[in-house]
C-alpha cells in the first residue's frame, strides 16, 4: 500500500501556489508548456516510473521471442539442447514473477507526482480564487468554478495518465516489436510497415462519424442533466401550482432525445467496434498467411511465425490506443484553458507593499465617491459625501438600486471608487492591506452563508480558539440561546448544507452571534431582517442594537422601524446622500425620508 510519507513533499504553501500561477502567467495559453510546467519537481518521480514500466510489461514483450524459441527447439531438436528449452522458460518464469512488484512501484511512482501535481494545482486555483475580485465572482457562477476545481482537473489527471501510459506503451512495445522482427526479418518487417497504416487508416475513417455521434450525445447529456437540475430545484413551485404534468412533460422531451442520441451512438458504437475487429482479424490473417508462406519456403523458422503475429497485434493496438487517446488528449487540452480562465484572470486584489492595519478605530469618510461597474458605464455612485464617527451607529436607507448595497461593499474593501477617496481613520482605502483591515470588523448578509457543519463550528469559523466564555457571551448577545436549548443536540446539532435545517431567524442569529465572537471594531448588516417574520425581526433587532453598542455600525434596511435606534440615517438616492440626521430631524424635514415612513405606516 502506499504510504502516507510518499507525500511529505507535497506543499500546498504560498511558495508553491503563486510558482503555479506564474505557470499560466509565464507559458500563455499553450497547453502543453503548461502541462510540463506543471509536474516541475516530480520528473524522478515520472522517470522512475519509467522505468518499472518497462520492466512490469517486460514479460508480453519477452514471451513471442521465448514461445518462437521453445518452439523452433521443440521442432528442430537436433539443433537445440534440453538445456535451451528450460532456460527460456525460466526466463519468461522469473519475469512474470517481478510483475507484482513493479507494477505497484511503477503505479506508485506515477500516482505520486500525479497526485502532487493535482493536489497543488487545486490549492493553487483555490488561492487564486481567495485573491480575486468580488466583481468576478460575480460575474463567473459558482457552479462553473466548482466544475474547473473538480472535474477539470480530474480531465487533466486522466488525460495525463492516459498519455504517459500510452506514450510509453507505444515506444517500448511498439519499438521492441519493429526492432526484434528487423533484425531477424526485414521482409516481415516491410510487410508490418505497409500493412499497419493502412490498417489504421480504415479504422480512423470511421472513427470520425463515431466523434461526432459522441459530441451529440455528450451535448444531449449536458442539458438534461441541467433540466433534470432545474426540475428539482422547481419541485416547491411546480407543486405549489399543479404543474407537475407540465415540468415532467418538459423534461420527458429532454429525455426522449437524449435516449434517440444514445440509441444512435449505440448502433454506431456496434458498427465501428465490427469493423475494427473485421479489420484487424483480416490483417491477421494476411500476416499469418504470409509468415506462413515464408516459413514454409524456409525463409523463417517456424516458431517465428506466433512471434510475428503476437508482435503484428501488439503494433495495430498500440497505434488503435492512440487514436483511442485523441478525445481525451483534447477534453485535457480544453480543461486546460478552462483553468486558465481562473488562473488567466487579472482582477486580483493586489496588498503587497501596502500599510497592514494593526487597530481600527471605525471613522469613516466618503469624500466625492463615484462608482461604476467596469461592464457599465451608468453611475452606481455619483459623487456620495458622507462621514461616519468612532462608534456611530448609521443606517442607509433608499429605493432599491439606489446604492446602498454598493457603499457597503466599499466599506468592506470589495469596490474601489472609481473617482473620489474613501478614508478610514484619516487613511486612503487604496493604500491599505485590506486583508489586515477586514479582521476589525464583521459582516451580517441579508441571506445567512451557513456551512455544512455543527452551530459551534459555524459561530466559531476562523476563531476556533475562542474561550466558552467568549462563545457563551456571543450566544447571549444574539439571542440564541433558546434555540439551541430547543436543539436535540444543542450546539453540537448538524445545521444540514446552507443551514436548511434552520428557520430563517435562527440562521440570522448564528450570524449574528459569528459576528460577535470576532469582537470586531465595525459591524455591517446588509438588510439582515428584510425576510423575516415580525417575531424574528423583534429577536435580531434586540441582537443588533446589543452588538452595536460602543461599535461603529453601517445597517441597510428597507423596514424603517428596525433603524429607529440608529444615531444617523443617510438618505441615499442616485448615488448621492440626500438627506442626513436623527430620525426625528430627517421626520421634520418632511422630505424623501418623511415619504418613506409614510409609505410603511
Amino acid at each position: 500500500m502506499m504510504k502516507q510519507n510518499d507525500f511529505k513533499q507535497v506543499r500546498t504553501d504560498e511558495h508553491t501556489q503563486e510558482a503555479f500561477y506564474r505557470t499560466f502567467l509565464e507559458c500563455g495559453k499553450s497547453p502543453v508548456k503548461i502541462l510540463f510546467r506543471i509536474f516541475k519537481g516530480n520528473y524522478w518521480s515520472l522517470c522512475k516510473s519509467v522505468l518499472f514500466y518497462l520492466l512490469q510489461h517486460s514479460p508480453v514483450i519477452v514471451m513471442p521471442i521465448i514461445t518462437a524459441n521453445i518452439i523452433n527447439a521443440a521442432t528442430y531438436s537436433e539443433q537445440y539442447s534440453l538445456t535451451y528449452l528450460w532456460i527460456n522458460a525460466g526466463i519468461l518464469g522469473v519475469l512474470i514473477l517481478q510483475n507484482v512488484w513493479s507494477t505497484f512501484m511503477c503505479t506508485k511512482n506515477r500516482s505520486v507526482a500525479i497526485r502532487r501535481a493535482e493536489l497543488n494545482l487545486r490549492a493553487s486555483m483555490a488561492r487564486k480564487l481567495q485573491q480575486l475580485s468580488i466583481t468576478f465572482h460575480k460575474e463567473m457562477k459558482s457552479g462553473k468554478i466548482q466544475s474547473k476545481i473538480m472535474r477539470d482537473v480530474e480531465n487533466i489527471e486522466a488525460m495525463t495518465s492516459s498519455v504517459f501510459t500510452t506514450a510509453v506503451s507505444i515506444l517500448y512495445s511498439g519499438g521492441v516489436a519493429l526492432c526484434v522482427t528487423l533484425s531477424r526479418s526485414p521482409v516481415v518487417f516491410v510487410f508490418f510497415l505497409v500493412s499497419v497504416p493502412v490498417a489504421v487508416i480504415i479504422m480512423m475513417a470511421f472513427s470520425k462519424k463515431l466523434r461526432r455521434v459522441n459530441a451529440d450525445y455528450r451535448h444531449e447529456v449536458e442539458n438534461t442533466s441541467g433540466q433534470v437540475m432545474e426540475m428539482v430545484e422547481l419541485v416547491p413551485v411546480t407543486k405549489a401550482h399543479a404543474l407537475e404534468n407540465t415540468a415532467l412533460t418538459r423534461l420527458n422531451q429532454n429525455l426522449f432525445r437524449m435516449a434517440t442520441s444514445g440509441h444512435a451512438l449505440d448502433r454506431i458504437n456496434a458498427v465501428f467496434g465490427a469493423i475494427c475487429w473485421v479489420t484487424f482479424q483480416f490483417f491477421q490473417l494476411v500476416c499469418l498467411a504470409f509468415t506462413g508462406y515464408l516459413a514454409y519456403t524456409k525463409q523463417i523458422p517456424i516458431g517465428d511465425i506466433t512471434m510475428y503475429q503476437s508482435y503484428f497485434a501488439t503494433i495495430v493496438a498500440q497505434v488503435t490506443a492512440v487514436i483511442a487517446l485523441l478525445p481525451i488528449i483534447t477534453r485535457g487540452f480544453e480543461s486546460v484553458r478552462s483553468i486558465g480562465d481562473i488562473m488567466w484572470a487579472m482582477d486580483v486584489e493586489d496588498n503587497k507593499g501596502k500599510e497592514k492595519m494593526e487597530t481600527l478605530e471605525g471613522v469613516y469618510e466618503f469624500q466625492n465617491v463615484h462608482f461604476h461597474y467596469h461592464d457599465d458605464p451608468h453611475p452606481v455612485l455619483n459623487g456620495l459625501n458622507l462621514t461616519v464617527h468612532k462608534g456611530e451607529t448609521i443606517a442607509l436607507v433608499g429605493e432599491s438600486g439606489s446604492g446602498k448595497s454598493t457603499v457597503l461593499n466599499m466599506v468592506i474593501g470589495f469596490y474601489q471608487p472609481t473617482e473620489g477617496k474613501v478614508l478610514i481613520d484619516g487613511k486612503d482605502m487604496t493604500e491599505l492591506d485590506l486583508q489586515s483591515y477586514r479582521s476589525h470588523i464583521a459582516t451580517v448578509p441579508q441571506t445567512s452563508v451557513l456551512f455544512s457543519g455543527t452551530i459551534r463550528d459555524n459561530i466559531t469559523f476562523g476563531m476556533e480558539e475562542c474561550t466558552e466564555e467568549q462563545l457563551q457571551e456571543a450566544i447571549r448577545i444574539a439571542n440564541l440561546q433558546e434555540v439551541i436549548d430547543k436543539l436535540p443536540y444543542g450546539l453540537s446539532t448538524m445545521v444540514g448544507e446552507h443551514g436548511d435545517k434552520l428557520s430563517g431567524g435562527q440562521r440570522q442569529r448564528i450570524a449574528i452571534a459569528r459576528a460577535v465572537i470576532r469582537n470586531a471594531k465595525v459591524i455591517i448588516f446588509d438588510e439582515a431582517t428584510s425576510a423575516l417574520d415580525t417575531v424574528s425581526e423583534k429577536l435580531i433587532q434586540d441582537s443588533i442594537d446589543k452588538l452595536a453598542k460602543d461599535r461603529t455600525t453601517f445597517i441597510v434596511a428597507h423596514r424603517l422601524s428596525t433603524i429607529r435606534n440608529a444615531d444617523k440615517i443617510a438618505v441615499i438616492k442616485d448615488g448621492v446622500c440626500v438627506e442626513y440626521g436623527t430620525w426625528q430631524e430627517l421626520v421634520d424635514q418632511k422630505g424623501e425620508f418623511y415619504r418613506f415612513r409614510s409609505l410603511q405606516t
